[in-house]
């Protein structure tokens, strides 16, 4: 896979502030819910086996006013992939332009000791699949 993952879905009230603008914690639960279906595409789960992938860095910074039921579109890219660790890119698009981008750091956690693990070879050879072309990868 070459390009960037897409996700469509609409600001629902629910995530959006008093200002009527969404509110910044909800990006996280848009970016998720893309990076989920990014992962589903390639059979990948959050759940069961020996392992999991907490976040140990998340960022997000809004460019232009989300306002509810706003059509976005957001773009998934895995720009790095390191030995235990993985970099997801976000794009949210409004009427096609940029309007929040972010990125989320995830670590490959053993479930019982709760330590970072390599990602295991059969996962990493889907995610090497996603890598963005051109990205270097990286611990």
């Amino acid at each position: 896979m070459v390009q960037p993952f897409l996700y469509e879905t609409r600001i629902r009230f629910v995530d959006t502030d008093a200002s009527g603008r969404i509110h910044y914690t909800s990006l996280f639960k848009f970016f998720e819910a893309a990076e989920t279906e990014l992962f589903r595409l390639f059979d990948i789960s959050y759940t069961g086996g020996t392992f999991n992938f907490p976040r140990v860095h998340a960022e997000c910074d809004i460019k232009l006013p989300l306002l509810h039921d706003d059509l976005i579109e957001i773009e998934v890219c895995l720009t790095k992939l390191g030995a235990s660790s993985m970099r997801f890119d976000f794009n949210a698009r409004k009427e096609g332009q940029v309007a929040a981008t972010g990125a989320v750091v995830m670590v490959c956690m053993d479930r019982k000791t709760q330590r970072a693990i390599a990602i295991p070879e059969e996962l990493r050879s889907r995610f090497a699949k996603i890598l963005v072309p051109g990205d270097e990868q990286s611990e």
